[in-house]
């Protein structure tokens, strides 16, 4: 109830506020288990990347974030759960499975936290292998100027591109390997970082 009211206030800000630009969405299966994975450099990024999927995004947020009480209940209560990105967290692993075994969608942000403008941060080879281990397509995403959503007092254009998603299979029946999880994860970035690259606001 608290996600839907949140979004549907989000998608009138952005579509008649801030005239966002939003290029494949069609790309986002209507149902079944997703991955979706996009850039972080602006605290908005995760609220314009829920409001141009028409299903919920449960995302996957840093543990620090869930230290703060009052901020934490009301994250929780839009579908996120915390992640320890110093140490192997086999809890939120066993959390973002669930999350795709219900046939749900799971945001996550590969490089781990906001990475400052004008560069692109290593993407963690985490949502590959999840994506694998839930049967579910990795799906990048590009948030462009997500960084000035709000600036100056008003509310500033911004643009998401979701480029077509690709499921992460062991070659000829074989295990999926580390390094086909690297590939993927490379693959995935290399794709996003062109989509920013080619944006004069990257």
């Amino acid at each position: 109830m608290l996600y839907s009211f949140a979004i549907t206030i989000c998608r009138f800000i952005f579509k008649y506020l801030c005239k966002w630009q939003v290029e494949g969405a069609e790309n986002i299966p209507n149902e079944g288990p997703v991955v979706v994975v996009a850039n972080h450099v602006s605290y908005w990024d995760a609220v314009a990347l829920a409001a141009v999927v028409p299903r919920q995004i449960y995302f996957m947020g840093h543990s620090g974030l869930f230290k703060i009480p009052v901020f934490a209940q009301i994250i929780r209560s839009l579908g996120a759960f915390p992640v320890d990105r110093d140490k192997s967290d086999r809890a939120a692993l066993r959390a973002a499975l669930e999350i795709l075994n219900r046939g749900d969608i799971l945001g996550i942000f590969p490089e781990g936290t906001r990475i400052r403008i004008g560069t692109l941060g290593e993407f963690k080879m985490g949502a590959a292998m999840i994506a694998a281990k839930g049967n579910a397509p990795l799906i990048p995403v590009a948030l462009i100027n997500t960084k000035n959503v709000f600036s100056g007092g008003f509310f500033r254009p911004f643009k998401v591109v979701i480029k077509e998603g690709v499921y992460i299979t062991g070659k000829d029946g074989e295990k999926i390997t580390s390094q086909q999880l690297e590939e993927v994860s490379n693959d995935i970035r290399q794709q996003i970082f062109t989509v920013l690259q080619d944006s004069k606001d990257f």
